[in-house]
């Protein structure tokens, strides 16, 4: 389905320019974006894959990754064909890549209907960048809004202050996915942004909007696993958006076009974390290796388990309805309400 976008500029000559993204393409007539799904028809931009979903799945909320946004939790998680980014490691290239659109129309309220109908608290937009499909995500999540059902945006987080404000009030939560450190511009095994200026505005813009934000870091072996690299990230990330904000370093897993290379090592994943928890942060977590100690969520304070996890499992709670620890009573930055599976294998919600 064809609908206007929103997020463009008029240029000479009948040409557009895409705001969505930071790669802000400049479209003559008749063409589309890198992304491909955003064309110039006509002299209008307009986002050819509206609705048209690729992929969908009920997931735990901590496999997007979120811990501190309605723990315990299930998502409606959906994607839509291409992306901004040309990863070669990308582990949903089978819609990513794709320069078809391919998928079934699925409106709006269906999406409620299916979300409710499961029992989920949240709808994820994901697989692919959201960024791209903005319209719809906006569509989404105010009919979402209506039915009290929660929204959350992964993205690689190359988008524009515009996009941001498109976001606020109808995203509840972000997850910003750095590859490699942010190391993407170093090596041809990853997209070449120019710079991770893009995405440090983004967080900043997200922080001024108040939308919850969490950020994974795939550290993949060789080529994006830099503890200098590292360093300046989570530095930055605690100088200028916050000592609280959770990081997620995860695993990589060969895929795609990088079928070559190893996963990463829990050695250096905790070398990462030990730079990240140096550098000041204060919730930091290894993803993707379940039976870690790291999963967990702990109290700054005390030391104290808040959260116990296992792999996607909340399978302990130790804080009170004011998210404050048991023990210390320190306040714990997580957004609830929480969920966790009751003994009878039912969904309990606790605050």
């Amino acid at each position: 389905m064809i609908k206007d976008a929103v997020l463009w500029n008029q240029l000479p000559d009948n040409k557009v320019e895409c705001i969505a993204c930071a790669r802000r393409c400049k479209i003559p007539i008749g063409s589309h974006g890198f992304c491909f799904v955003r064309k110039n028809i006509g002299g209008s931009l307009k986002l050819v894959s509206y609705g048209v979903v690729a992929a969908m799945q009920i997931d735990p909320i901590e496999k997007k990754p979120f811990n501190h946004f309605m723990p315990g939790s299930s998502v409606l998680s959906i994607g839509t064909s291409s992306c901004n980014w040309g990863c070669l490691f990308c582990q949903n290239h089978n819609i990513s890549k794709d320069r078809e659109i391919l998928g079934k129309y699925t409106a709006p309220d269906e999406i409620i209907e299916m979300a409710l109908g499961y029992g989920t608290e949240c709808i994820a937009f994901t697989f692919n960048e959201p960024t791209i499909f903005i319209e719809y995500v906006i569509d989404v999540a105010e009919a979402a809004h209506k039915k009290n059902i929660k929204t959350l945006f992964v993205t690689n987080g190359y988008m524009t202050r515009e996009t941001v404000e498109k976001m606020r009030g109808l995203i509840d939560a972000v997850v910003v996915d750095f590859k490699g450190n942010g190391e993407q511009k170093f090596t041809n095994k990853f997209e070449a942004v120019v710079s991770n200026e893009p995405i440090k505005e983004a967080l900043i813009s997200l922080k001024e909007s108040q939308i919850h934000t969490e950020i994974t870091d795939l550290i993949i072996p060789v080529v994006g696993d830099s503890l200098g690299a590292c360093n300046v990230l989570t530095s930055w990330l605690s100088d200028n958006i916050s000592r609280d904000i959770p990081i997620h370093f995860t695993s990589f897993h060969p895929d795609y076009k990088m079928l070559d290379y190893n996963c990463t090592s829990f050695e250096s994943l905790k070398a990462h974390y030990g730079v990240a928890r140096r550098n000041g942060l204060r919730y930091v977590y290894i993803g993707n290796m379940p039976g870690n100690e790291y999963e967990s969520t702990y109290c700054p304070s005390c030391g104290a388990v808040v959260i116990s996890r296992y792999g996607f499992d909340v399978v302990g709670w130790y804080m009170d309805s004011h998210m404050r620890c048991s023990k210390c009573k320190e306040k714990i930055p997580v957004v609830g309400p929480a969920c966790i599976k009751s003994k009878n294998n039912g969904i309990q919600v606790i605050y």
